[in-house]
């Protein structure tokens, strides 16, 4: 597959997992925004979705958050939550937004069984993995 067809396929897919997260993320931004459709495509030319989740499929048990007894069914929706809500708030700190983000986590966390202090190191996670493979984004300072 070339270069151009990957884009184009993580740009379709990016734009759908924004609309379609849109629903499940509620009140913190209308589906379907421009914005959040152009912040979606960003994140899906960078990292595809389909990407970004295999890597953590294959890597969060080895993670120093990863609680044994949890599966990927848990940590799946952080994950998923980690990409949607960084293309909505790009240009911010995980910090700077992250009691917006543990309010609504009981929203999107869907069927994981994880509270907000067992997701947060997942969800700030996917950011990070977001942050690195954007320009101009790993430029600012994150711990």
């Amino acid at each position: 597959m070339s270069n151009k067809q990957g884009h184009d396929t993580g740009e379709g897919v990016g734009a759908d997992a924004v609309a379609v997260t849109g629903a499940v993320v509620g009140s913190v931004a209308e589906p379907g925004t421009v914005v959040g459709t152009v912040a979606g495509e960003a994140a899906a030319a960078a990292i595809g979705p389909n990407d970004y989740s295999q890597y953590f499929q294959a890597n969060y048990r080895s993670q120093p958050y990863y609680s044994s007894g949890r599966d990927w069914s848990d940590y799946q929706p952080a994950y998923q939550y980690g990409y949607d809500t960084y293309g909505q708030y790009r240009g911010q700190r995980f910090e700077d937004v992250e009691a917006q983000l543990e309010r609504d986590w009981a929203h999107a966390r869907a069927r994981s069984r994880l509270a907000w202090a067992e997701a947060r190191d997942a969800v700030r996670d996917g950011w990070h993995r977001l942050q690195r493979a954007l320009p101009g984004d790993a430029d600012r300072a994150y711990r």
